[in-house]
């Protein structure tokens, strides 16, 4: 049986990594996340998997982020009973975010299907339910990075520490084919080279085929130092507290939200930043800050950083909903992190719902903001937002300080992959929106990379591989057409046109205009 690799997700997009690969006694996953964005890129997570669950034998896990392991649940309740392999610290992390991402569902599916039944619209179940990610949890395996594991017949796979995130990974997997074995090696998501808080990224060389992330793979950005980045946030709170308002950051639980806390905690007692009380508004990201101060060790300073954030002045850690509310009374300056970090979920939706329409608000973007999330609306100015259903003026001040990725930008990128050389076969372009797709993919050409090498999968899309050699195979029924899946979709277009709409009748000479108007719409209103 020719190996055989294809992509069912973080193809042309960002979000939904899962990568299968097949051969001779193995059928395994490479991730296997949860899709974010457009609401017709989320609906992929409710869709069957592209292959039978049942008949996975195992998952190699580059990290706990959601939307790389965020379906591990969902392939358990369809059928799956192999291992996961995983360093500890995703496996810790995975235990926290499953369960959130579980308990996140459940709720919300209550609250749709009580206005679904208002509507005489059909009731809809979770992807998955708490229950379902502690059976998934029985299934992990931990294992040690740069020590080769046996997988499965015929293949075996090796982690090496990729920076990005506590516990992430690059996975080397040696794979028998036809011929010789073949060795692949999958990046997963890159940190850059000099990180405060992790190790730097490592990875063999030598390798048959290379899949390489691209998140940033059209953008270069100066690294600022530990005090600069702290300068200019320091800057960014002495705006927001002259603005008279709070300063809302909406953050990524695992990783993003540590970090900024660190920063904040360090500019307030060094005086450079106006001091006021910090709540960490997430219960997720409060669960996972323990798991930092139980396995934070940096094997690259010989220590572990986050120890800080154990007993902290200023620092409020808000676990119940009820905590949450009582926010709504402050009058003073403060600040609140909650999640998620791209707006599109979490008790940050309520926190802007309520204080968008306030000038005196800031709004501080810390993180990547994917096409069609709620925060990329917001970075690219959008006047007004719908909310929970509910329409919501934007006043603040919405700011972004890129100075917090835990990804490398395009020249890091390109310089890792050359690390990685000779590599005999082709490099696999992949989590990236296709702009940064085709940036990276003329760097590395431009970079002594043969241009014929470098390819750009869609979602769904497989390839049949020898050590030297690739063979293209049909996507087949794939589940998204190509160059759809980071665009926005018509859920974000009926947005715009609904605020679009609201401003254009606010603003007409009469109510007969105004009637006029909607009388020419309903007209139009034909299939």
């Amino acid at each position: 049986m020719p190996l055989h690799l294809s992509f069912h997700g973080a193809a042309e997009c960002v979000t939904g990594s899962c990568m299968r690969l097949r051969g001779a006694g193995f059928d395994v996953l490479i991730d296997c996340g949860m899709f974010q964005g457009p609401k017709t890129l989320k609906a992929l997570n409710y869709d069957p998997f592209p292959f039978d669950a049942a008949g996975i034998d195992a998952v190699l896990l580059t990290h706990a982020h959601i939307d790389h392991s965020g379906l591990l649940p969902k392939l358990w309740k369809a059928g799956f009973r192999g291992r996961i392999f995983a360093t500890a610290p995703a496996r810790d992390l995975c235990r926290v975010m499953l369960a959130d991402a579980g308990d996140i569902q459940e709720h919300e599916v209550r609250q749709l299907n009580r206005r679904n039944a208002q509507r005489g619209l059909d009731l809809v179940e979770p992807i998955y339910t708490t229950g379902d990610a502690a059976q998934t949890m029985e299934l992990f395996q931990r294992i040690k990075l740069e020590e080769l594991v046996e997988i499965a017949p015929g293949l075996q796979a090796r982690w090496w520490s990729a920076g990005h995130m506590l516990g992430a990974a690059s996975i080397e997997v040696l794979a028998a084919g036809d011929g010789d074995p073949v060795r692949l090696l999958f990046s997963g998501d890159l940190g850059p080279a000099d990180e405060d808080y992790l190790a730097a990224p490592k990875g063999p060389a030598g390798v048959d085929h290379l899949i390489l992330e691209s998140t940033y793979g059209d953008r270069v950005r100066p690294t600022p130092t530990t005090s600069e980045r702290r300068r200019r946030l320091a800057e960014e709170l002495e705006a927001a507290h002259a603005a008279g308002g709070p300063l809302l950051v909406p953050v990524f639980a695992v990783g993003r939200a540590q970090e900024v806390l660190l920063d904040l905690l360090a500019v307030m007692a060094e005086g450079s930043a106006p001091a006021g009380e910090i709540f960490l508004d997430s219960p997720l990201a409060i669960e996972a800050t323990d798991v930092f101060l139980q396995r934070g060790w940096n094997s690259d300073t010989g220590e572990n950083p986050y120890l800080p954030l154990r007993h902290a002045d200023h620092l409020r850690f808000l676990l119940r909903p009820d905590e949450s509310d009582r926010l709504e009374k402050l009058g003073d300056w403060h600040i609140i992190l909650a999640g998620s970090g791209m707006c599109d979920a979490g008790r940050i939706r309520r926190h802007l719902k309520r204080l968008l329409w306030r000038r005196q608000t800031t709004v501080l973007l810390a993180g990547y903001q994917a096409k069609g999330t709620l925060g990329r609306l917001l970075q690219d100015g959008a006047s007004e937002v719908r909310i929970q259903g509910a329409a919501v003026r934007v006043n603040a001040r919405i700011r972004t300080l890129d100075v917090y990725s835990g990804h490398a930008d395009a020249e890091g990128l390109a310089a890792w992959a050359a690390e990685r050389r000779p590599v005999a076969g082709q490099v696999f372009l992949n989590h990236g929106e296709p702009e940064a797709l085709s940036a990276l993919q003329e760097r590395l050409a431009a970079a002594g990379f043969a241009r014929d090498h470098i390819r750009i999968p869609v979602v769904d899309q497989g390839f049949a591989l020898t050590r030297d050699t690739v063979l293209e195979q049909n996507a087949g029924s794939a589940r998204i057409a190509p160059g759809r899946a980071a665009r926005e979709d018509w859920h974000n277009a009926r947005a715009a046109f609904l605020v679009q709409l609201n401003e254009t009748l606010q603003a007409a000479a009469s109510d007969e205009a105004r009637e006029k108007l909607l009388e020419d719409l309903q007209g139009r209103l034909t299939i």
